[in-house]
């Protein structure tokens, strides 16, 4: 019988061995980033790594858009797993395979127009427009299949299969950071080459990952209902309750999106080396957030499990566990943010001014690493038990705030006083759902079959309704 997220013993080692594997996969990403600006930055001109940046901006934004793809699947396969319902498990992941698919398509139609206002919205010199566009026109051809992936991957988390999900990763990037020198490096394509590079690795990867996932799926399928179950997929409730999911989880992340837009454009009013510094410290930030979000996306998978065994006792003791692990991690993080974070800087910029600034608002990106493991638990819970309304409301009362306090904090402190309400937002966003999870601890949809084994580190006793 194939292990499920909550069959599996809930220990501080169990959720650290799934945890580990998300982490480096998610590390991953950035590395072919800086493989990509490399190849260009040695074989390309100006105007490739222009439109390299810009380009990729784009992509980042409408994908990060779609991010919901990825997480309302996680939560509502993890939860038919957790039921035992099996035929549910193969209609979470394809109800968001699908829309993916089509999401992918619509992108890619929509390609010319999307490309064009894109580039005279960021008043690209011609150059780099041109150049520009060839990049988004070669790698939109991957859009399916980037959108698809978000459902795949998903499902792996939903499952527990992490390490299957960071061979998935490796396979992406590796594969892309290959086909990206050769292109551009070796053949001379420039961005163009770039683009073409990561479609033809998003195409190859989410073939290879559906087949991984079938495979899975075929070793679960013990219902005697058909491998795909049409039905089951076509439910109006169960359709409607999947897209009003997805919405709430959209307008969410664009409520982040905006956030961190506003964190950006405040630091230009501060002058280009503010600027700088700033995006320096969030790069360090956001390497920090790929060890806090291997914790997060483990406590949704446990959590939906949790919800779907109607195992009150299930559902606190993994919160209680992934959240430990979570912030002694985001301790040591800011802790070496604090006291080595100087050394980082230096090996980022040679620019002295900008680095002086960097170092000095260090202590403020220590203590958003610090304070933001509560708003990374919080979202993994909430998504793993699909309360996904919560986090739209949390998602625009944050925003709210950081709005509020961001101009006049600013007006009166400087760069001190944006990072003062940046750290803020993180806050907020976990204040805001606070009241929302003791709720959701005491809602009565969770029972407590738990028969007192839910020690530190002992197996939860589960009471699963008969497959």
């Amino acid at each position: 019988m194939t292990a499920t997220p909550a069959s599996l013993p809930l220990t501080r080692m169990a959720i650290a061995r799934r945890a580990w594997p998300i982490i480096l996969a998610n590390a991953s990403v950035p590395l072919l980033g800086l493989v990509d600006t490399a190849v260009i930055g040695h074989f390309g001109g100006t105007a490739d790594l222009g439109a390299l940046a810009l380009g990729a901006l784009l992509f980042n934004f409408v994908y990060w858009s779609f991010g919901f793809l990825r997480m309302a699947t996680t939560g509502f396969v993890a939860q038919a797993a957790g039921a035992g319902d099996e035929a549910e498990v193969r209609a979470a992941l394809l109800r968001p395979l699908l829309m993916g698919l089509a999401l992918g398509v619509a992108v890619w139609l929509l390609q010319w127009p999307l490309a064009a206002g894109y580039f005279r919205l960021m008043d690209a010199g011609d150059a780099v427009a041109a150049t520009g566009s060839a990049y988004f026109r070669a790698r939109v051809w991957g859009a399916p299949a980037a959108l698809a992936l978000y459902a795949l991957c998903g499902a792996l988390i939903g499952l527990g299969y992490s390490r299957t999900l960071l061979a998935v990763q490796l396979l992406l990037n590796g594969l892309n950071a290959g086909l990206d020198v050769y292109f551009a490096g070796v053949l001379g394509w420039g961005a163009h080459g770039i683009g073409l590079g990561t479609a033809i690795a998003e195409w190859s990867t989410c073939v290879v990952a559906a087949v991984a996932v079938w495979r899975v799926l075929r070793g679960r399928h013990r219902d005697a209902g058909p491998f795909l179950p049409w039905a089951r997929i076509g439910d109006r409730a169960r359709l409607r309750r999947t897209l009003a999911a997805n919405g709430d989880i959209m307008l969410r992340t664009l409520c982040l999106l905006a956030g961190f837009g506003l964190f950006a454009r405040q630091g230009t009013a501060l002058g280009d080396a503010t600027l700088a510094a700033n995006h320096l410290l969030l790069q360090l930030v956001s390497f920090s957030a790929f060890f806090l979000d291997g914790f997060a996306f483990v406590a949704e998978a446990l959590v939906g499990a949790a919800v779907g065994a109607n195992d009150r006792a299930r559902f606190r003791h993994a919160v209680r566990l992934s959240s430990e692990l979570a912030l002694a991690t985001a301790v040591l993080l800011a802790a070496g943010l604090w006291l080595g974070g100087g050394v980082l800087v230096g090996l980022l910029t040679s620019l002295q001014e900008v680095a002086a600034l960097a170092r000095a608002h260090l202590p403020w990106a220590a203590l958003y690493v610090l304070l933001s493991v509560a708003a990374f638990q919080l979202d993994g819970v909430f998504i793993g038990a699909t309360r996904t309304r919560e986090m739209r409301n949390a998602g625009v009362a944050s925003l709210a705030v950081f709005a509020l306090c961001a101009w006049p904090a600013t007006a009166a402190w400087g760069n001190h006083g944006l990072w003062a309400a940046f750290v803020l937002f993180v806050v907020a966003r976990a204040l805001a759902l606070l009241p929302y999870y003791r709720a959701l601890a005491r809602s009565p949809g969770i029972a407590t079959p738990c028969s007192g084994a839910c020690g530190d580190d002992a197996t939860a006793t589960e009471r699963r309704p008969p497959s």
